[in-house]
């Protein structure tokens, strides 16, 4: 298998402190790679270094399918076929669910692929289909959840990059996202999976990373890490 993205030695501060401390990381062709760790230990920080929302680091580098994407602008990372899906989902609350999922490919110029992908969309996400002219602000937040998934999908994407994507939501909805997840995976999706939500993140990745302190402190097969004793005392409630 040979790998799409790879980072390294990768840093960044906010000011003064440092928020990466050389992160060394890869995806490969199909993979799910979830990256765990308590609240502040540099999981968002990396996906924002990846998808640009960071603007420049300060050192390392990121590269996707051989191109090198340090200076690149968001809008031309996603261009180059990576997609987020953020933390606390980020729809138009004002928008339908339609226009939603419009706004996830607006930067492409194939209008009959599109319209093409919409259908596979609502194939997918009967629940959005049933929908599609509510308003994107009165969806429960499962409901937000897929529609924010289904928007990333819209982009076309080589990767996604997901950002606690069970984050406020009933352990049943959880459930149901992640098999969604994995189904799109199961589809040939790469995905770097940042959850807060371990035990859920690491039974459906193929590897993990365990960042703490802005460093990557163990990188194993997600079996491997589940049944880790240190993994499962300090992550997995163990």
């Amino acid at each position: 298998m040979s790998n799409i993205m790879e980072i390294k030695d990768l840093l960044y501060s906010y000011g003064k402190i440092r928020a990466l401390k050389g992160i060394n990381l890869t995806i490969g062709e199909g993979e799910i790679v979830a990256l765990i760790g308590a609240n502040g230990a540099g999981k968002t920080t990396t996906l924002h270094c990846i998808s640009g929302l960071l603007g420049h680091f300060e050192s390392g580098t990121v590269t996707f399918m051989g191109k090198t994407l340090n200076g690149m602008r968001p809008h031309e990372i996603s261009k180059s076929g990576i997609t987020q899906v953020l933390e606390g989902r980020h729809i138009f609350p004002h928008l339908t669910i339609k226009e939603n999922l419009m706004m996830g490919a607006y930067l492409r110029t194939d209008t009959g692929a599109i319209d093409s992908d919409l259908a596979g969309i609502y194939r997918r996400f009967p629940r959005l289909h049933e929908r599609e002219k509510q308003l994107g602000g009165t969806l429960s937040g499962g409901e937000q959840q897929m529609l924010a998934i289904a928007r990333a999908l819209m982009a076309r994407p080589k990767l996604i990059l997901m950002d606690e994507p069970s984050l406020g939501l009933a352990p049943l909805i959880v459930r149901e996202v992640f098999q969604i997840i994995r189904e799109i995976n199961r589809e040939g999706m790469p995905i770097l999976l940042v959850e807060q939500n371990s035990k859920a993140a690491l039974s459906i990745a193929d590897r993990g990373y365990v960042l703490e302190s802005g460093k990557i402190v163990m990188s194993e097969k997600c079996a491997d890490l589940l049944n880790n004793e240190k993994v499962q005392k300090s992550y997995l409630g163990g």
